[in-house]
């Protein structure tokens, strides 16, 4: 009798303590739980409307931006630097979105900008030091995930920062590895959160997955230093410096124009498949078993120059609305997190072309329009009440399906890209 009164006892005591629990109590969310989960789409932002990033965009425009992104089911940004107050303005941003909205969730891949010495400046850059700016960038970037730990899960030391044709400004594998260190040692101290990430973002070859040149070391080493490897592919920028796969073979040449363009958009997503495999084929071969995102990867819907009408052909936006959907599905399936590029035009990065090509990479346009890859999201309301700079969340080409086709050329044949480059 008295071993059943303990049991009871024991009982009624383990459902008390479960009782005390907050009941809208939720599951911790961290870097490990959302990378990979296509419940937490990914993209790069960058919320600069003008042509110099010297204006700054406001708190209001940023959670204008916030809610747009929210509604398209974007749950993780990736940000490039803190050297300007884009980023510490997003988080508070954020910030306040949460306060107001308990259940608005948006967490952050919080990048730190590094550079070699002279680097943008009329000296000549010396890749084998580092810029004195590196280390103030980095205390920036503890500073506010320290301030900002409910919303920077990830911190990446560098962008583009170890590839050789990054020309202005690149660095050898070892100052990433330096940098990385030292943000691992302040995990194990506990200044910063055991749970935050460390990366850097960088070009499938700065991984090991291309040139043989680039495995060294020091790249093994920071292989082995980081949580996860974040990799750059860009099969749209091959269409012109590599675009065997691009062209269109003989034995399609019977297609109808629309068959080609699909068939081409298929080789594209292949192209950017087989550079992850080969990241991830050369990280297994070192032995280290590590989750490999994709950083960045996108299309753009308008070129004058390399990917344009007397280019390569690629860029317009119903290739760039597929690519988008290819990735997308491709990802979501593999568990494979996709830092889409980008969510926004933005006309600061070349200010004196307005149809270069890096100036409209964006899902959505300057003045909020959502380009083809998005337009069934309109069809679906998501935007409703939704404004970009008191603009509407509306199509462009209006919805006109066949007038957005007047603008797409389809991929040139090996004769046509050789005559066009003599």
């Amino acid at each position: 009798m008295l071993i059943i009164k303990k049991y009871i006892t024991l009982s009624i005591l383990i459902l008390m303590l479960g009782c005390n629990e907050t009941p809208n109590a939720k599951k911790q969310i961290t870097a490990a739980t959302i990378l990979g989960n296509p419940d937490y789409l990914a993209i790069s932002y960058g919320g600069y409307r003008q042509k110099t990033r010297d204006i700054q965009p406001t708190i209001a425009e940023l959670k204008e931006d916030m809610k747009i992104l929210a509604a398209m089911g974007i749950k993780i940004l990736r940000t490039y630097n803190v050297q300007l107050q884009q980023a510490p303005n997003i988080l508070k941003a954020i910030s306040e979105l949460k306060e107001e909205e308990p259940n608005f969730e948006m967490y952050v891949m919080l990048g730190a900008w590094i550079d070699c010495q002279n680097a943008w400046t009329d000296l000549e850059p010396n890749h084998e030091v580092e810029s004195e700016q590196n280390t103030g960038e980095i205390a920036r970037a503890v500073a506010l995930a320290k301030q900002y730990p409910d919303i920077v899960k990830i911190i990446a030391v560098g962008n583009e920062a170890m590839v050789n044709w990054a020309t202005s400004y690149f660095v050898r594998p070892n100052v990433i590895l330096k940098w990385v260190n030292h943000l691992q040692e302040l995990k194990k101290s506990g200044e910063l959160s055991n749970d935050l990430w460390i990366t850097c973002s960088d070009d499938f070859s700065s991984w090991g997955g291309g040139d043989p040149s680039y495995h060294t070391k020091d790249l093994e080493k920071l292989i082995k230093a980081v949580d996860y490897i974040s990799m750059h592919t860009y099969p749209m920028h091959n269409s012109h410096y590599n675009p065997a796969f691009w062209l269109v073979p003989e034995n399609e040449n019977t297609l109808s124009d629309k068959e080609m363009i699909e068939s081409a958009m298929q080789r594209a997503l292949e192209f950017a498949v087989k550079q992850y495999d080969s990241v991830s084929n050369y990280v297994k071969s070192l032995g280290v078993n590590k989750p490999v995102h994709i950083g960045e990867t996108g299309w753009a819907t308008v070129s004058n120059g390399h990917y344009g009408p007397n280019g390569s052909k690629a860029a317009d936006e119903y290739k760039s609305g597929q690519y988008y959907k290819l990735m997308r599905t491709w990802t979501n399936k593999q568990k494979i997190s996709c830092f889409y590029f980008e969510a926004f035009d933005e006309q600061w990065k070349d200010s004196h072309n307005s149809k270069g090509s890096e100036n409209h990479f964006g899902l959505i346009t300057l003045n909020g329009e959502a380009k083809h890859a998005i337009w069934d999201l309109v069809d679906k309301g998501v935007f409703e009440r939704l404004t970009r700079d008191g603009q509407s969340i509306k199509k462009t080409y209006n919805g006109d399906k066949e007038a957005l086709m007047q603008d797409v050329f389809v991929p040139p044949t090996a004769v046509e890209f050789s005559m066009s480059h003599q």
